[in-house]
């Protein structure tokens, strides 16, 4: 049924009046509901015309029952494999799922996460209203399935939701490099993107955050010698730092791992009986000696796994740090291998 801005109507199954004041793609319209003094969006079909009511008048005598309240019928969901005989792969979405009240206004949404690819994904997703985080999810998600996140009620669309949003395709190779996306949500898009998702079966407000996480043309794995000459770190020919080289440092850069695991148990079989002080000094020296290999063998990157504890360690370890010239950086940043409890050191 069609209607023009103007149209008084009512809601089939509340009986609530109102007038219509804007026409929205999808079969919906924007009431404004004069008794409660708000506008919300509709959809047509949950509308009739006043005018079509009143012309209808009773021509008999005949007693009839009183319209009985209508239960929704859920809709039917065909299996998720169905759809992609249709539909091809739409790399990595968000899915807005709408969730109805009893008068079929819109009381909230459900977000999901879908990854429409054939890779397994890390993700990493920061939830902000109003400027300020108020969730955050992180973890992997399988290939070809979705994942409900949390909720979005529908007032909150007022207060500028918007998402940061890092993901990470997962091979047999390896994680893939990092693909960062910041998704603000407006109000008179989200109401315009609406789309049948894959997974659901059902139309909600889709966005599409990723078209694939691939980069093009896989890069072919280094051999020794490519790695080691673009890791090596120059070196200013001046008399007396001259050297020569032995076959060995290659096969021991081969076989240097990047990171090194500073937890006591790691590092010694007997912790009983142990001061906290000397503890401290067996991961220190193991940390020192680590730093001192990485730089004898020219590699780019590391990491040092501390924990989280009460930070003694991670403090002890950033001021060696910020005391080594060889060092061009260091940062503790969240990390989906290591969450917080480690510090990425870049030379």
């Amino acid at each position: 049924m069609l209607f023009a801005k103007g149209t008084r109507v009512k809601f089939l199954h509340t009986g609530d009046e109102g007038i219509v004041t804007g026409l929205l793609d999808n079969g919906m319209v924007n009431v404004y509901i004069e008794s409660e003094d708000m506008e919300i969006p509709a959809f047509e079909d949950a509308l009739f015309r006043v005018e079509d009511a009143a012309a209808k008048t009773a021509v008999t005598g005949k007693m009839v029952e009183g319209k009985k309240e209508k239960k929704r019928r859920k809709p039917i969901r065909r299996p998720a494999e169905s759809q992609y005989t249709i539909l091809k792969g739409d790399g990595i979405q968000l899915a807005f799922d709408p969730i109805f009240k009893e008068d079929e206004t819109v009381e909230k949404y459900q977000m999901h996460l879908m990854n429409d690819t054939k890779y397994e994904t890390l993700y990493d997703i920061s939830f902000y209203l109003t400027g300020q985080k108020t969730q955050r999810w992180n973890g992997k998600l399988p290939s070809l399935s979705s994942l409900p996140l949390g909720e979005l009620f529908y007032d909150q669309l007022n207060d500028n939701p918007s998402f940061e949003i890092d993901c990470w395709e997962m091979t047999t190779a390896g994680k893939g490099e990092c693909f960062h996306k910041s998704l603000k949500i407006r109000p008179k898009q989200f109401f315009k993107n609406i789309r049948t998702a894959p997974f659901l079966n059902k139309k909600v407000h889709l966005f599409r955050i990723f078209e694939k996480l691939e980069t093009g043309e896989k890069k072919k794995p280094e051999d020794l010698k490519t790695y080691t000459k673009r890791n090596v770190r120059p070196v200013k020919f001046q008399a007396g730092n001259l050297r020569q080289v032995s076959p060995v440092d290659s096969k021991e850069l081969a076989e240097f791992v990047p990171e090194i695991d500073l937890h006591i148990e790691k590092l010694t079989q007997s912790t009983r009986k142990m001061s906290h002080a000397e503890i401290m000094r067996i991961q220190l020296a193991a940390f020192d000696s680590f730093i001192e290999k990485a730089i004898r063998l020219g590699v780019s990157e590391v990491f040092v796994i501390h924990g989280i504890g009460q930070g003694r360690l991670k403090n002890e370890i950033a001021a060696r740090l910020m005391q080594n010239p060889d060092i061009h950086t260091f940062k503790n940043e969240y990390h989906p291998r290591y969450g917080w409890g480690a510090t990425e050191v870049i030379f």
